[in-house]
């Protein structure tokens, strides 16, 4: 009886031996999936990146040598020159950027893509490197017939659907005029013809972009301000590692001006890493 008994016991103790190293074990190669993003990363010794290349002045070719560049471009560039990697963009809509990130096709994604709380539920995000506030272009000619966003009722309202500008314009009833990574001569083209009748965007991106574009009737609306915000870099809200490292690298962008040098070069002199209250941009 007590062999019988010490039997049961000796299978009752290897059971819970087995389960404890089962759960150490998965537990163990959670942490190494955890890793295993950033580790390959370093490795491979290769960053892959999705950006537009139609968001002046963020990502965009330049005129003349064609060449992939704007602040969240060089923003990347710089983070990966520091971190000793090599850089590749693949250029594609704000939605496919999401899903590339989810697929693994990319590792993040950098578009002055801005941080919310309904983002967050499903992506990682780094520490801002750019900080904002709403504004809308416009007609010159008539103002859109908008004097604040109430007006938006029925109006045009041209973007990509997922954008947190759409979004607002979609709150306040607008009429949605969806794009695919048009470039912005179309973007404020169709406004200035009538095709549209409004662009929510960040405020400095439009200020540039309508003087840019000066032979065209559009002007950043004179009142309009809202929804200050900060962009950051987007990636898989399980790479916490590289996370982590991306924002060691941007804290010391920031402390040593790299980003203030950056800000200025393609936003006209302004900083954009430095945070903006709603007050100060009427």
């Amino acid at each position: 009886m007590k062999t019988v008994k010490s039997w049961i016991g000796l299978v009752v103790v290897l059971t819970i031996l087995s389960v404890i190293t089962a759960c150490n074990n998965e537990s163990k190669e959670n942490n190494d999936t955890e890793k295993t993003a950033w580790a390959n990363i370093q490795e491979t010794g290769v960053l892959k990146v999705a950006t537009s290349g139609t968001l002046f002045p963020a990502s965009y070719h330049d005129s003349e040598s064609n060449e992939l560049t704007g602040y969240d471009v060089e923003v990347a560039k710089e983070l990966a020159k520091r971190l000793d990697l090599e850089i590749e963009f693949t250029e594609m809509a704000f939605d496919g950027m999401l899903s590339s990130i989810n697929s693994g096709q990319v590792d993040f994604a950098i578009n002055d893509i801005t941080v919310t709380d309904e983002r967050k539920e499903k992506f990682g995000f780094t520490d801002p490197y750019k900080h904002s506030v709403g504004a809308a272009i416009v007609r010159k000619s008539d103002q859109s017939g908008i004097d604040s966003l109430e007006d938006l009722k029925g109006k045009k309202a041209a973007g990509e659907a997922t954008t947190t500008y759409m979004e607002v314009a979609r709150t306040y009833g607008a009429e949605e005029v969806i794009y695919d990574n048009a470039t912005n001569d179309q973007y404020l083209r169709d406004v200035s013809t009538g095709r549209t009748d409004i662009i929510l965007n960040d405020y400095y991106t439009q200020s540039l972009a309508v003087s840019y574009y000066s032979d065209l009737d559009i002007m950043v609306h004179p009142t309009i301000r809202y929804n200050p915000s900060s962009a950051s870099i987007i990636l898989k809200k399980e790479n916490k590692d590289m996370t982590e490292a991306f924002n060691e690298v941007l804290k010391e962008m920031k402390e040593d001006g790299t980003l203030t040098k950056l800000s200025k070069q393609f936003y006209n002199g302004a900083d954009v890493s430095e945070e903006i209250k709603l007050e100060e941009s009427k």
